[in-house]
Formats: structure tokens, C-alpha cells, sequence
């Protein structure tokens, strides 16, 4: 069994047999990927306390050929995070971010950005003052950059570039919609102000340097947290609850 080494963030953990766990990671070199930490939930296991949630660490893994969960062997943390587990707040918008990613990576698909994209993003919510902000555009910028970018330049639909007086937005669609193809949604879409449609646009555009200067407020926001809400729970296939690995209960 070869062993391989790559900087990892943890994504999800849960119970697995009478003391392990299964651990899904994503990592640098490898993209998103599962692995066993034999006896983690044993009081005196070095690792237990290693593979919390949200932790950036350097993994040691050990490759099974033919086996897609890997053998964790030594951890080294980085960065715990560990102001996200006694602040709720922290919590529930470093969950969203885990979650998301953990939604939209299928296993190996390997993408450095999205490793670097959430570092940064955790990193920024421990500065930030307003986590669900920060958060709502860390969304914005994953869902572009990994293939599900919305549509806010012309009708997903039907690709006409005027949207009518009245712009709507169609998360089955992925993004902005004509008066026409609006109506032929099979469910409602939602309006949105000119102003929502322009930041949208700024968001997806900007480079990710300058992403936290953008603020909205009042109308907008509200209408911006709303379409990317729907839209997620779309891409993602269900609802994303914003913390639902911390303790993960159950066995395989």
C-alpha cells in the first residue's frame, strides 16, 4: 500500500464500527476523499482529536488499490479552527462552506482552487463581521467557479440577452430567465430588482482578491441571499442543513 501526503481539510465525520471513523476530507493533491481513522473514538487515540470538522492539516494516507477509502496513518494539524466549535454563529457559516463544497466535489475530482477558495473562506470568517455575508459571497464564488456559475448575462433558457422589465431568476434554470421562459418554469421564479441582477453579475466577475469590498443591504441583499439559497438546494440535490457532521451518529 503506497503511502501519500497531502495538505487536507476536514469536511465530514462519522462513526463507523465499534471505535473508527470515516473521515471525508478535501484535499489538495487528490480532490475530495474518504478515509479510516482506526480507533479514533477510543479516549487515548492520537487521531480523535486531529479530524474535527473544519481542521487544515497535513494527512498521511495509506492507498488500497481497489479500495476507495484510504487508511489514515498520521495527521499534523495546521490550522484548527477551533473558534467555529464555541461560536454558533462561526458554526453554522464555516458548515455551510464545508457543506458546500463537500455537495458540489465529486470523489477525486481534484481542483486546487477549491482547496485554496475554502481555506481562504474559513480563514475570513474569523475576521469577519458579518459571517453570513462573508459566507453568501464564499457561494457565489464556488458555485462559479466549479461549473454551476449562475447565468446573470442573458436567459439561461433560451440565451436572449434582454430579460424584460421585470428580471427573474430560475434556480432549476441556473440563473436569469425571460418573461417567456419564466413562465414555462415548472416552478415560480423570482423577481429580482435590476440591482440584484448587477451585483450578482459584480460578484461573479471580481476578482477574488477585492470579493470582500462588496456589500449590499436592505432589498438586495435580501433578494441575493434568497436566489442563492434555492439555487444551492438545487445544485446540491436537497437542502443543505448549515451543521449536520459534527458528531455524525450512526454506524456503516
Amino acid at each position: 500500500m503506497p503511502l501519500v501526503k497531502t495538505a487536507a481539510i476536514v469536511l465530514h465525520s462519522r462513526k463507523w464500527g465499534d471505535a473508527d471513523r470515516i473521515v471525508t476530507f478535501y484535499t489538495m493533491r487528490f480532490g475530495k476523499l474518504r478515509g479510516v481513522a482506526r480507533g479514533a473514538r477510543r479516549l487515548k487515540s492520537r487521531l480523535g482529536g486531529m479530524i474535527e470538522p473544519f481542521t487544515l492539516c497535513q494527512l498521511d494516507l495509506f492507498e488500497k488499490p481497489g479500495d476507495s477509502l484510504y487508511r489514515i496513518s498520521q495527521v499534523t494539524i495546521d490550522e484548527p479552527f477551533s473558534r467555529f466549535r464555541d461560536d454558533l454563529t462561526l458554526m453554522t457559516a464555516a458548515g455551510r462552506m464545508v457543506n458546500l463544497v463537500n455537495a458540489v466535489m465529486a470523489e477525486g475530482d481534484t481542483e486546487p482552487r477549491v482547496f485554496d477558495m475554502l481555506a481562504s473562506g474559513l480563514r475570513m470568517l474569523l475576521d469577519s463581521r458579518d459571517a453570513a455575508w462573508t459566507t453568501l459571497l464564499f457561494q457565489i464564488r464556488l458555485l462559479g467557479m466549479t461549473g454551476f456559475r449562475p447565468q446573470t448575462e442573458q436567459c439561461a433558457t433560451c440565451g436572449q440577452v434582454r430579460q424584460g422589465p421585470l428580471p427573474q431568476f430560475s434556480p432549476l434554470a441556473g440563473g436569469m430567465v425571460c418573461e417567456r421562459c419564466a413562465s414555462r418554469q415548472p416552478f415560480r421564479c423570482t423577481v429580482l430588482s435590476r440591482g440584484s441582477v448587477a451585483f450578482l453579475h459584480q460578484a461573479l466577475q471580481i476578482q477574488p482578491a477585492l470579493l470582500s469590498r462588496l456589500h449590499a443591504a436592505g432589498q438586495v441583499r435580501a433578494e441575493v441571499e434568497s436566489v442563492i439559497e434555492s439555487y444551492v438546494t438545487v445544485v446540491a440535490g436537497r437542502r443543505l442543513p448549515p451543521v449536520d457532521f459534527l458528531t455524525g451518529g450512526g454506524s456503516a
